[in-house]
Order: C-alpha cells, then structure tokens, then sequence
C-alpha cells in the first residue's frame, strides 16, 4: 500500500500552499486545482471517510468548512462555491477530505447530480426513506465506543 499524500502533507514531508493548520485539521490548496483557490480540508487523523471522523470532532471540522467556504469566496471574489466530500467513489487520496471550490456562473464546471433515477412511484420513494429512517434510528441506539 502506498503512502498517503495527505498524512505526508501534514507530517511536513509533502509539499503543499497551508492556508490554515491547527491542532486537529489542515487546510491547503488544491495541488490540481478545478480553480484557483480550490482549497482540501482535511483532518490531522487518517480516517478515510466522513463516518470515520470521531464525533467530537465533527462540529470543529466542520466550522472550520464554514469559515474556509467564506475565506475562499472572499480572496477569489467568487459569489458562491462548491463544498464537497467524496466517501471511497471517486476519492482519489483515501483520506477524509472536504473540498471548498470557488465558483462563478457560466464558469464551464459541468458538474452535475446524474443522470437522475427517479422512484418509479410514491410507494418506492415511502418504502425506501422508511428504510433509510429505520437505518438511522438503529444507528443511535448502537453502543458508541
């Protein structure tokens, strides 16, 4: 298995733009940017997705998300932006990372949610959120360690 970039990033050993870096999270640019100003947050601790993140430091990690969304708008004069995780399909370093990427209308990004599978009626979409609901509620009744 090959050494994670992001671990060699935090460490010291990798090469990156830090734009922030504290006691739990670091924050850098993008080394192949969509846009400039494509920032990656990601925690000091090598989780490799967002479930994995210990509880008590998702608030943190997530304000930090806040505040870098707005710095990144900011500096790049941008009106909004795109903040997204990636959680094993697609992820290119298997290590939990949040990326804030600048963005402007008509900016040729051809990102986009699709193609679009709808339910086939109300009663699959009921069933399916039921199941997903029931999920989630087994959830927080499992023992946390």
């Amino acid at each position: 298995m090959k050494p994670c970039a992001f671990c060699a990033i935090i460490s010291g050993d990798g090469d990156a733009h830090v734009v922030h870096s504290d006691d739990d999270t670091v924050a850098f640019l993008d080394a192949k940017p969509v846009f400039h100003g494509h920032v990656l947050l990601v925690p000091r601790q090598h989780v490799t997705t967002m479930a994995e993140l210990p509880a008590d430091q998702v608030p943190s990690f997530f304000t930090l998300a806040q505040r870098l969304e707005r710095a990144v708008e900011t500096t790049m004069d941008a009106p909004g932006s795109l903040v997204l995780v990636n959680n094993v399909v697609s992820q290119s370093v298997p290590h939990l990372h949040l990326h804030v990427i600048p963005r402007r209308p008509k900016d040729g990004l051809r990102f986009f949610l699709g193609p679009r599978h709808p339910y086939r009626d109300t009663d699959e979409a009921a069933a399916v959120a039921q199941r997903i609901g029931e999920t989630l509620r087994s959830d927080e009744a499992a023992p946390t360690s």
